[in-house]
């Protein structure tokens, strides 16, 4: 794929005067300085409140690389680049100015091919933007030129000289005085930039999963808690408050909670049930052996890259990765689901004709199939009974809810069910006992009335920027030295993770499986043992 004319002119490196810069002799980085002065009493920079509302000083300042800079780690860009307290410096990718990326459905009515170039354009109101491309646009130097842009135009009073830009993370992180990262690449790259971020003493932010293997997750959350960094996982943007349904559950409204189910409408990608044969070039500007990075060599082809990775055993962590983290980490924490004793899983599977005349299934252990079913036991505790937690996904849910039938409706493509042995409770941001009637007819405690809607203003659209998730503040003041037990940090999240984790180590097993945490293994059929971890290109290994 040829890269065209409009296409930034590729900066790849710290500028050579910064590096120069920061070699001088007597130089101390700005982390040092502000230990230092802050140990001696000696700050006399301003503090913020001096400044007044919304203004932070420079020296206060998280200074941030942004490491991965495809669609969604743009349509997640405005409330980072608005944030006072950050300053994007650096951002990471192997590709520079792509034309070959894939977002999930079509832009808005302007007739953007995509909603990153709504928010793009929004973002920076600039509404003509790159006018007339026909591909969505991401990468490197996209990035850059959006944060520089958007800098320029919004914050024009701080000083700031510049976004480099790198295509390889570990240059980034060895040139780079900075105090933090964001990690939105694929899945497959989550634990090896984590570790070796957090290892260097950063502060980090990453995006669903932790890591799409078992010893890796691990290995995330034993570097947190080893380092004493500040760290944040995304999922918790969406944590669900589940207070009303403990209540209603603990008043006896449904019985003892026998079952939860949790099914989705994803995969909203391509599930290639078959290795792709075909060699097409690799993209000019694309760095394949970086995107690589720690799993084993292979042809580049566009079917294992962008959106579409989440499909694929190696690089992605399918559905449960993509969508069970933000609505099961509340679960997990309301009713004390911490190991499950043991998992199951069983996925569908795909048929093809071989010869010409004979049909026979495909022998796939390198894809997540197109639906999966999974179920986690949690033994009693103290507090609670036995749990049965079950999954589902592509297309697939609970095949009969009784009680939906009698308010006449459907079973909906994604969704929550609660189920004791005496009721149950249906639904996740608004939840309810059901059936209707019986819901009618509780007297406990109910949930407060929806605030009422506004009606939209006529005429031209507005863009808002979006704000920063709940617990990002408490990140903030944990980078500046407060407190490391904040909401949403990768410690917190072990519990989930490792019901993730299995649940795909199931899948790939076939089979019921029993893991033992302390030994990080299964117990009951040792073959499954070689998904807990991944086959390492050399130099990429990953080690405590």
């Amino acid at each position: 794929m040829e890269n065209k004319k409009e296409q930034c002119p590729v900066n790849d490196t710290s500028h050579q005067a910064q590096n120069d810069q920061n070699e001088k002799k007597g130089r101390i980085s700005r982390r040092n300085f502000l230990a230092s002065t802050a140990a001696v009493g000696a700050f006399t920079i301003l503090p913020r409140h001096v400044l007044g509302l919304g203004q932070t000083p420079p020296s206060d300042k998280i200074t941030l690389a942004h490491i991965g800079c495809g669609t969604q780690g743009h349509n997640e860009l405005g409330p980072l680049v608005d944030c006072p307290d950050l300053q994007i410096v650096a951002v990471c990718d192997p590709e520079t100015d792509g034309r070959h990326y894939v977002d999930f459905g079509m832009g808005s009515d302007s007739g953007a091919p995509s909603r990153v170039i709504d928010n793009i354009r929004g973002m920076l109101e600039m509404p003509d933007w790159r006018a007339g491309i026909d591909y969505i646009p991401g990468g490197r130097m996209v990035m850059k030129e959006v944060i520089e842009t958007f800098y320029a135009k919004k914050r024009a009073q701080d000083k700031f000289s510049g976004v480099n830009a790198y295509a390889d993370f570990r240059e980034l992180l060895d040139k780079e005085d900075i105090d933090a990262v964001k990690i939105m690449t694929p899945d497959h790259m989550h634990a090896t930039i984590a570790v070796a971020a957090m290892k260097k003493g950063k502060h980090v932010i990453v995006h669903k999963p932790l890591a799409n293997r078992m010893t890796e997750s691990n290995l995330v959350i034993e570097t947190a808690r080893k380092m004493n960094v500040a760290t944040y996982f995304m999922p918790y943007n969406s944590y669900d408050d589940l207070s009303l349904v403990k209540a209603w559950i603990d008043d006896g409204a449904i019985g003892t909670l026998r079952e939860i189910h949790n099914w989705t409408n994803r995969p909203m990608w391509p599930q290639y049930q078959e290795l792709p044969t075909d060699e097409p070039p690799i993209p000019v500007g694309f760095d394949w052996d970086l995107w690589l990075g720690p799993c084993t060599n292979r042809p580049y082809h566009p079917h294992y890259t962008h959106c579409v990775f989440r499909g694929w055993y190696d690089f992605g962590g399918g559905s449960l990765a993509d969508m069970g983290h933000y609505s099961l980490w509340a679960v997990c924490d309301t009713f004390g689901l911490d190991i499950p004793a043991f998992a199951e899983a069983y996925g569908s599977h795909a048929c093809k004709i071989v010869n010409g005349n004979a049909s026979t299934t495909i022998v796939n252990d390198y894809s997540f199939p197109l639906a999966a079913t999974m179920r986690f036991h949690y033994n009693a505790t103290e507090s609670r009974g036995p749990i049965d937690l079950f999954w589902y996904d592509g297309g697939m849910r609970p095949s009969s809810i009784p009680e939906l039938d009698e308010d006449n409706e459907v079973v909906p493509a994604s969704g929550m069910l609660y189920v004791g042995d005496k009721g149950k409770i249906f639904g996740e941001r608004d939840p309810r006992i059901i059936p209707q009637s019986k819901m009618d007819a509780y007297g406990g405690p109910r949930a407060p009335e929806p605030e009422p809607r506004q009606p939209r203003a006529t005429g031209e659209r507005t863009y808002s920027i979006g704000s920063l998730p709940p617990g990002f503040d408490q990140w903030i003041e944990a980078c500046h030295g407060g407190s490391k037990d904040t909401p949403g940090n990768f410690i917190s999240a072990e519990a989930l993770s490792t019901m993730v984790n299995l649940g795909y180590t199931a899948l790939r097993a076939g089979r019921k499986i029993e893991y033992d945490p302390v030994k990080v293994e299964i117990t009951n059929y040792p073959e499954a043992n070689q998904y807990l971890t991944r086959e390492y290109r050399k130099g990429w290994e990953l080690t405590a």
